[in-house]
C-alpha cells in the first residue's frame, strides 16, 4: 500500500500497553516526517522505551495503529519493518565477530540480496566511520565504536525510518559528540526518532520534542518553540564602569537585578517594557562603558522542569476533584 502522505514516514495513533494490571502506555499517538530527528524525552522509567519497541514492531501494543510508510505494521509486520533501522539501548552485537562479518548478518537477517551487501556494506562503513576498523572485533573496540557499529547494524539495509533508544547513554564526552554529529547526518536523508533522558541532547540534535511522562506524551513542539516556553523576560550586561546596583533597579521596567560578577549584571523586567534602550542612553550619559548586552536564553532544564511540574499539577488537581465528586455522590446516595 503506498503512502498517501508521502512525507510522513511514520504514524502512532492511540497506542496503549499495560503489563499485567498494570497501565504503562495511554494513548500515545505521534507522527514522523522525512527528514526530521524527533526526540522522545522523558525522565527514566517514563516509558520511552516500551514505546520504542511498538514503533519498531518489538512489542505489540493492547490496542492503537502504527503505520510505516503508509504500510501497517500491525498487519504486515515484515512488509513495514523493511523500512525500519533500529538501535536498542543495549546494542545487539556480536563482541567474537570483525565489523565486517556482523555487519554482513545484519544485511542477510534484513533480507538483502548478495549482490547488493558489498556496496551496502561499504556505505554503512564510511557512514558509521568504521572503514579502517571493519576486520577488528567487536569486542575490542571502546563503546563509542561499538555503538557506531550498532548504528551501522540499523542503517545497513537504507531504512526510511531509524529508530534509536538512548543512543548515547554510557559514552564519554568526546564519544558523545562524535555520535551526536553521526545522528545529524542521519537525520538528513532519513526520518530519525530517539528517545534521551538528555535535554543537551534535544538541544543539539533535534528538530521536534515530545516529552513523556508516567507513559503519557505530556507536550510536543519544536526544539526553538520548547526553548521560548519558558522564556525569561531579561537580558545580561556587562559594563566596563558600572554604577551602584540602585541606578540599574530604578530604570523603569526593570523588577530585578543581580549582580553576577564585579562587572556583569543579569537583569529582569516586565514582559511590557523591556529597559534595554534605556540602559543604553544611561550607559552613554554617565559613562558606564557599555561592553555587552545579551537577552537571556531559557534553559532547555528550566523548560522541562516547568512543563512537568505543571502537568504533574494538573493531574494532580484533576485527581483532587475527582475525589471530591466521589465523596459527594456518596454523600447523597446516603
Amino acid at each position: 500500500m503506498p503512502n498517501a502522505t508521502p512525507d510522513l514516514t511514520l504514524t502512532a495513533r492511540k497506542l496503549t500497553r499495560s503489563f499485567g494490571n498494570q497501565p504503562v502506555i495511554h494513548d500515545v499517538s505521534l507522527q514522523l516526517k522525512r527528514g526530521e530527528v524527533l526526540g522522545l524525552l522523558g525522565h527514566n522509567g517514563a516509558g520511552k522505551s516500551t514505546t520504542m519497541q511498538m514503533l519498531t514492531g518489538c512489542l505489540l501494543p493492547d490496542s492503537g495503529s502504527i503505520e510505516i510508510c503508509g504500510i501497517d505494521l500491525l498487519r504486515h509486520p515484515t512488509q513495514a519493518k523493511a523500512h525500519i533501522g533500529y538501535l536498542p539501548e543495549t546494542p545487539p552485537l556480536y563482541r567474537e565477530l570483525t565489523v565486517r562479518d556482523y555487519l554482513v548478518f545484519a544485511a542477510r537477517l534484513r533480507g538483502m540480496q548478495s549482490a547488493d551487501v558489498p556496496a551496502a556494506l561499504a556505505l554503512a562503513l564510511q557512514r558509521c566511520g568504521l572503514t579502517d576498523k571493519s576486520k577488528k572485533l567487536i569486542g575490542t573496540l571502546s563503546k563509542g565504536y561499538q555503538q557506531r557499529v550498532g548504528i551501522a547494524q540499523a542503517i545497513i539495509h537504507q531504512p526510511a525510518v531509524i529508530i534509536l533508544d538512548e543512543p548515547t547513554v554510557g559514552l564519554d564526552p568526546t564519544q558523545i559528540r562524535e555520535i551526536r554529529a553521526l545522528i545529524r547526518e542521519l537525520g538528513n536523508r532519513h526520518s530519525v526518532i530517539l528517545s534521551t533522558h538528555l535535554l543537551g541532547e534535544v538541544e543539539s540534535i533535534c528538530d521536534r520534542v515530545e516529552i513523556m511522562q508516567h507513559g503519557k506524551l505530556i507536550y510536543g513542539d519544536t526544539s526553538a518553540r520548547m526553548q521560548q516556553y519558558g522564556q525569561v523576560s531579561g537580558f545580561t550586561v556587562s559594563l566596563r564602569n558600572p554604577p551602584a546596583l540602585s541606578a540599574l533597579q530604578d530604570i523603569i521596567g526593570v523588577t530585578h537585578v543581580e549582580q553576577l560578577s564585579e562587572r556583569q549584571f543579569r537583569v529582569l523586567h516586565t514582559t511590557e517594557h523591556n529597559p534595554s534602550a534605556e540602559l543604553l542612553t544611561l550607559a552613554a550619559q554617565h559613562g558606564w562603558q557599555l561592553e555587552q548586552l545579551t537577552p537571556l536564553q531559557a534553559r532547555l532544564e528550566d523548560v522541562f522542569v516547568k512543563i512537568t511540574d505543571e502537568q504533574s499539577t494538573d493531574i494532580k488537581d484533576v485527581a483532587r476533584t475527582e475525589s471530591v465528586a466521589a465523596r459527594t455522590v456518596e454523600g447523597v446516595n446516603k
